[in-house]
């Protein structure tokens, strides 16, 4: 971001940033570079050669064993006095270091900036160039530089922590890397007031000035200071830097939310494919939009070292690093983000972990992340939950991920909802953001968003019947008031799986409570072949209760209140729980729904009419069965009245022979006894 030859620290009070030795046994005005050779401008001949890489530096063994600590070493523990040849393959800051490092043995002015004072310093530490040797030597001068320069400058601070990628393992030993830490985060977290708007976030041309001076100039009060003030600059650095200073932040008190926006700048800059909407796209698409973006990215950095150097071989194995570098850093993000609720937004969440599934981050993170997610899990949006199957599953989508969002964000709700007492922080921020998921509409939103998810994915042909079914029960029945947005869903899943048994249909159905519907979604149930007829026959029964209770409730109301009040809830009703799809869609279906209704009020009519009808001819019947039944009746009496109308001279006949039959029977049981006895 910064070109390291415009910090130039000349003119500075320690020494004007020029250091140089008053002792050298050997004149010189200069060093002469020849090729890959440098020379030093003098008529002694040279009597030392060091090899430092693919440089050669033809030296005087005077000055060097005077100051460096192991070039003496080197040469006396040898036992060859005449040893006129060293190479130094692993010198922290390489050729460029130690020719700053010979130049200082031979008095020559050395010019500190805040690009090379690490490389120096660490240099000097590889060479042993103590004060057990002289008195002001290399390593004291450049520790001192360093406490009382570059620490005193944000800026300085910044680029000697960028300039430490290429010094481990000697910059984390020797405390640059902490130090330089520890200062950005000091002021990172002071008063942004004092800061000057011009020397942050952008290059200058002109030198750093130190911190001090910072705070003592006088900032434009027109234009105050955000306090994402340091964000761009912090940016720059390399992944296990960026930890170090946002684990330094933390330490000194900065408030979550602003420690979370810093993380979300950076991943931002650093995993392009993190802002990429990739809805629509497969897995083979994102890493290939990713590693595109990555080599983009390279481009337009400063720099060429870091996470998205390039690296001499082939496309794939460009690729594998790439793939490796990110992952390195999203699993740092995912654990310094801050553990407060709302510290960083629910959609990063979701496309951090998107690619974290897709570049395949250790599973512990992965499910450390899923626990963030479900934490503000009503938050989310459809577009970030479409996350394709990084798997080879079978699914496009993975479900099974949402299903444990879905888990996490039910488990943080009962641990929410049973905690005894309100928590005692002291932090009102943080309280507000861990209390803001009780709300009890959460569970309301993610309701609809799930049912809009089961929408989408319905359309998937692989989508196992099972699947759908546990996804849909998840939440409890209380999460929803309207169940439009699951029956849009199951009459997707219907249109897409054709194939689907009586039996299967039933148990798909059996999800929904017909109860919870519309008026709207009635009457599309009430023609939609996909149904199973139980369904259908339960969505009219249900209609009829709901119109049954509507008029009853109207006749202890007032007749204009009772004629729009049932209306306007279920409109209401219909429009907060049914999602934007499941709304455009009733706009195709509006004329059948409004010429269904009017079939629906004749039905009622011919049904009423048939009623009469029927009682009418039941009364019919009755009266002919009582017709009949009496008929006969009268026909029996007749034949009897004409028995008993006789003429005397018929009944005088009849008599003697009733009398003598009479007589018969009585005197024939006697002869019946008779002859037992």
């Amino acid at each position: 971001m910064w070109e390291s030859e415009s910090e130039s620290v000349r003119g500075r009070e320690y020494g004007n940033g020029v250091l140089s030795s008053s002792k050298h046994g050997v004149k010189t005005d200069g060093f002469e570079l020849r090729g890959q050779s440098w020379y030093v401008a003098t008529d002694v001949p040279s009597d030392l050669l060091v090899q430092v890489g693919d440089m050669n530096f033809h030296l005087h063994k005077y000055p060097m064993l005077s100051r460096c600590g192991k070039v003496n070493r080197l040469i006396y523990e040898s036992n060859n006095t005449e040893l006129n040849r060293i190479a130094f393959e692993d010198l922290p800051g390489g050729a460029e270091a130690f020719e700053l490092a010979a130049k200082f043995c031979y008095g020559i002015a050395v010019d500190l900036t805040a690009g090379n004072i690490s490389g120096l310093r660490c240099a000097a530490e590889y060479l042993e160039m103590t004060e057990d040797l002289e008195e002001g030597n290399l390593i004291f001068k450049t520790e001192a530089f360093l406490s009382y320069v570059v620490l005193s400058s944000w800026r300085d601070s910044i680029l000697v922590l960028k300039s430490c990628e290429k010094l481990s393992p000697w910059a984390e030993n020797l405390q640059i890397v902490r130090r330089c830490s520890e200062s950005i985060a000091w002021k990172a977290c002071a008063n942004p007031k004092g800061i000057k708007w011009a020397y942050t976030g952008k290059p200058s041309k002109v030198s750093s000035p130190k911190w001090n001076d910072l705070k003592e100039s006088s900032p434009s009060r027109s234009q105050p200071v955000p306090p994402d003030w340091w964000f761009e600059d912090v940016s720059i650095l390399r992944i296990d830097h960026f930890v170090r200073v946002v684990t330094a932040i933390k330490v000194k008190g900065m408030r979550f939310e602003l420690i979370g926006a810093s993380i979300m700048h950076y991943a931002a800059k650093w995993l392009p494919g993190l802002i990429k909407d990739g809805q629509g796209q497969g897995p083979a698409d994102d890493v290939m939009s990713i590693s595109s973006n990555s080599n983009s990215s390279c481009g337009s950095n400063s720099w060429k070292g870091g996470l998205h150097m390039i690296v001499a071989g082939t496309k794939d194995e460009n690729q594998s690093i790439q793939a490796k570098d990110q992952r390195m850093i999203i699993e740092s993000l995912i654990s310094i983000i801050p553990p407060q609720k709302d510290s960083v937004s629910c959609s990063f969440l979701l496309r951090l972990l998107r690619m974290a599934n897709m570049l395949k981050v250790a599973p512990a993170l992965v499910t450390e992340l899923e626990k963030r997610v479900g934490m503000q899990f009503e938050q989310a949006t459809l577009a970030d939950l479409l996350i394709p199957s990084y798997n080879k599953g079978e699914t496009m989508y993975d479900v099974d991920l949402v299903q444990r969002l879905l888990e996490h964000f039910l488990v943080q709700e009962q641990t929410e909802s049973s905690s005894p007492s309100r928590p005692p922080f002291s932090d009102k921020h943080m309280y507000e953001g861990t209390q803001r998921g009780n709300n009890p509409n959460a569970k309301m939103r993610v309701a609809r968003l799930v049912d809009s998810y089961l929408t989408e994915v319905s359309r998937d042909r692989n989508l196992s019947l099972t699947k759908f079914q546990v996804l849909a029960e998840a939440l409890p029945e209380s999460a929803r008031t309207c169940d439009d947005g699951l029956y849009r869903a199951i009459d997707s899943y219907l249109k897409a799986h054709p194939t689907l048994s009586e039996h299967e249909r039933k148990r798909l159905c059996r999800v929904m409570d017909c109860q919870k519907l519309s008026i709207d979604a009635c009457m599309h149930a009430a023609q939609n072949e996909r149904l199973p007829l139980r369904i259908v026959v339960q969505v009219l029964f249900s209609e009829q209760v709901k119109i049954s209770n509507a008029l009853a409730n109207s006749t202890l109301k007032d007749p204009a209140e009772a004629q729009y009040q049932p209306l306007i809830p279920n409109h209401k009703t219909l429009l907060e729980a049914t999602p934007q799809s499941f709304q455009e869609g009733w706009a195709a279906a509006k004329k059948d729904i409004n010429t269904l209704k009017f079939e629906l009020e004749s039905v009622k009519a011919k049904y009423l009419e048939l009623q009469n009808d029927m009682e009418n001819l039941q009364r019919q019947f009755d009266k002919l069965s009582k017709q009949k039944q009496t008929s006969a009746w009268t026909t029996g009496w007749k034949k009897l009245s004409k028995l008993t109308k006789m003429t005397p001279v018929e009944s005088q006949d009849i008599g003697p022979q009733m009398s003598n039959t009479a007589e018969q029977t009585r005197k024939a049981p006697r002869r019946w006894r008779n002859s037992i006895s």
